[in-house]
């Protein structure tokens, strides 16, 4: 299991790592049909001097690369090098998943939903054992970068649960465009974090199978605002407040499509609309039909379906809404 000992040497995945010591040290996770190992690069990154030990990871769904943009960019730019404490950063941890642009494992199943893993189950159970009991340990801070899915594209947003006093304070600190309150999914890797005492942020921005640098640029610079907070950030990295602070959201519904056909989008992702506003366009293939999407209800887009075309009942919009309206539905 992974420790810190009392000389500050970290232990993990066998491997011993003196402070003001870097380390690249690969977690295998399992072989191919070809018996080819594949294995999870594990970036770790000491200061001299003692202090919190930061996990951030990204690509526990392979398709969401936006996550996994943003862990390359605070390795390549030195932002993982702190001042005081650890920084260990796994860019992707479905690698699996990532080679395949899957958002499962090769097993079919679901490694958020998998949580805290099984010794003898499936391949992404024995995933997330070895995960949380080799490398979670050790973890004082957890950071979780994800997308929306299938085409679903979210606002930048932070995701912790109302309750959550740590998770709040953080949020702040992190300042993503939004700040959205919502429950821990069961089996989930964020849910594991809480049982287990360790503050988590989880990330959410963009889409699957796409790459945004506004997101990627949310995610980064609300990085370094923790890593400035903890004391953790080198001086040399500027590190800034947007104009304005994140918008929470505390209740949600989402506008699902009347109708089959081609979807044109009228609104862009994060803005705020008004109830009747227009939308979004529901056509035919043959220039026979046309309905116009318009709000159900006045608040704030969270999420689009960026998918050309849609059945009816899809997700179309994600949006805000009153916290009395919430409770009438």
């Amino acid at each position: 299991m992974a420790h810190i000992d009392k000389n500050n040497v970290l232990e993990i995945l066998g491997k011993k790592i003196l402070p003001g010591q870097g380390a690249v040290i690969n977690l295998n996770m399992a072989k191919l049909y070809t018996t080819t190992s594949v294995e999870v690069p594990v970036i770790i990154e000491r200061s001299k001097k003692p202090g919190p030990v930061l996990l951030i990871t990204a690509g526990i769904h392979g398709d969401e690369l936006n996550g996994v943009e943003i862990v390359r960019q605070l390795i390549s730019k030195g932002i993982n090098k702190p001042v005081i404490g650890t920084v260990i950063c796994i860019p992707i941890v479905n690698v699996f998943g990532f080679l395949n642009l899957s958002r499962e494992f090769p097993d079919g199943r679901d490694l958020n939903r998998v949580f805290p893993g099984t010794k003898n189950g499936s391949l992404a159970s024995r995933f997330a054992y070895q995960f949380v009991q080799k490398i979670l340990p050790v973890a004082d801070f957890c950071m979780d970068f994800h997308t929306g899915g299938a085409s679903r594209f979210n606002v930048a947003q932070i995701r912790i649960q109302k309750d959550d006093e740590d998770g709040q304070k953080y949020a702040k600190i992190f300042n993503a465009p939004f700040t959205y309150y919502s429950k821990t999914i069961g089996k989930s890797y964020r849910e594991t974090c809480k049982r287990l005492g360790k503050t988590v942020l989880l990330f959410e921005g963009g889409k699957s199978l796409d790459s945004n640098k506004d997101i990627a640029k949310s995610g980064v610079d609300g990085t370094m605002r923790v890593l400035k907070h903890m004391g953790m950030l080198k001086p040399r990295f500027i590190c800034e407040d947007p104009p304005l602070d994140s918008i929470i959201i505390e209740n949600s519904t989402w506008m699902r499509a009347k109708y089959s056909g081609l979807i044109h989008v009228k609104i862009a992702c994060g803005k705020h609309v008004e109830k009747g506003e227009y939308i979004a366009t529901i056509t035919d293939p043959y220039g026979k039909f046309r309905h116009k999407v318009t709000a159900s209800y006045t608040g704030y887009v969270i999420n689009v379906n960026e998918s050309p075309i849609v059945y009816q009942g899809d997700a179309i919009f994600h949006l805000s809404i009153p916290t009395k309206l919430a409770h009438e539905e």
